[in-house]
C-alpha cells in the first residue's frame, strides 16, 4: 500500500465522554488535538499517540449491546516509562504504556485476539502487504499489528458498540487501495463515501471481522479530494 501516513490509528467509542477524556489526557498522558463532528450524535476526539491517532468517539445515545471485537489492547511507547505499566480505561479496554523500544513498540502495538492465527498470517502479509518481522507481528510503519492470543471472536452484528472497534490505514488513494485489498482476497465492510471535504474512507474486514478504515485525508495527502488521484 502506498501510505500517507507511517502510523495507523485506533477508534474507540465510549458513553462516558469526561471520564475517557481525563483517562487518555491525565493517565496515559496523550495529547488533545481537535473534536471532529461525525453526525449521528457520535463526535470524535482525537488525541497524539506517537505519530498515530487515538480516536475516542463519544456516543451521546447508549451504545448497542454487543461483543467486543478482537482487538484486546494497546500498547504505546512513552518516554520516562521504566516498566511496562498495564491500565485500563473507563470501560474496561486495556492500554498498556511502555519504555520505548521495549518489545520493538517504538510508537504503538495493536494487540489482537484471533480465531485462526494463519488466516491472520496471510491477511496482514498479502491482503494489508504489510511487512512480516515474525508470525504473528507485523509493521506498518511505526505500528505493529500483534496476534497477542488465540480464541473465539464474535463476528460483529454492529458497526459501533463500546470500545475498541477499528483501526485507520492512511493512504494516498483510498479507492484503489480498498479495490486493491478486494482484489487480493479481503471482505468489504463499508464502500468508499467522501466526508465533506476532509476524508474519502471507506472500510475493510480481517478475518475475524474487525473492521479497518482505509482513509485518504486531504490534510496528509495535500490534494483536494475532488482531485484526480495520482
Amino acid at each position: 500500500m502506498r501510505l500517507a501516513k507511517q502510523s495507523m490509528d485506533v477508534g474507540l467509542y465510549s458513553n462516558r465522554r469526561d471520564e475517557q477524556l481525563a483517562f487518555w489526557r491525565d493517565l496515559v498522558g496523550l495529547e488533545y488535538d481537535h473534536l471532529g463532528k461525525l453526525g449521528g450524535g457520535v463526535q470524535q476526539h482525537r488525541h497524539h499517540m506517537n505519530g498515530s491517532i487515538l480516536k475516542m468517539n463519544h456516543a451521546r445515545d447508549p451504545l448497542p449491546d454487543t461483543a467486543p471485537s478482537g482487538i484486546i489492547g494497546l500498547q504505546i511507547a512513552r518516554d520516562g516509562v521504566l516498566d511496562p505499566r498495564p491500565l485500563v480505561d473507563p470501560d474496561g479496554d486495556r492500554v498498556t504504556l511502555v519504555p520505548p523500544g521495549h518489545d520493538g513498540v517504538t510508537g504503538i502495538a495493536i494487540e489482537l485476539r484471533v480465531g485462526d492465527p494463519d488466516q491472520h498470517d496471510r491477511f496482514w502479509t498479502e491482503v494489508m502487504q504489510l511487512e512480516r518481522l515474525a508470525f504473528g507481528r507485523y509493521r506498518c510503519g511505526t505500528t505493529l499489528i500483534v496476534l497477542a492470543e488465540q480464541g473465539p471472536v464474535a463476528p460483529p452484528t454492529e458497526a459501533i458498540g463500546p470500545g475498541y472497534r477499528y483501526t485507520t490505514v492512511q493512504v494516498h488513494d483510498c479507492v484503489a487501495e480498498y479495490e486493491g485489498i478486494l482484489a487480493r482476497g479481503g471482505q468489504s465492510a463499508g464502500a468508499p463515501r467522501v466526508l465533506g471535504d476532509t476524508v474519502r474512507f471507506a472500510f475493510v474486514a480481517d478475518p475475524d471481522g474487525n473492521r479497518i478504515e482505509i482513509s485518504e485525508r486531504a490534510s496528509l495527502t495535500g490534494r483536494a479530494l475532488t482531485d484526480p488521484a495520482g
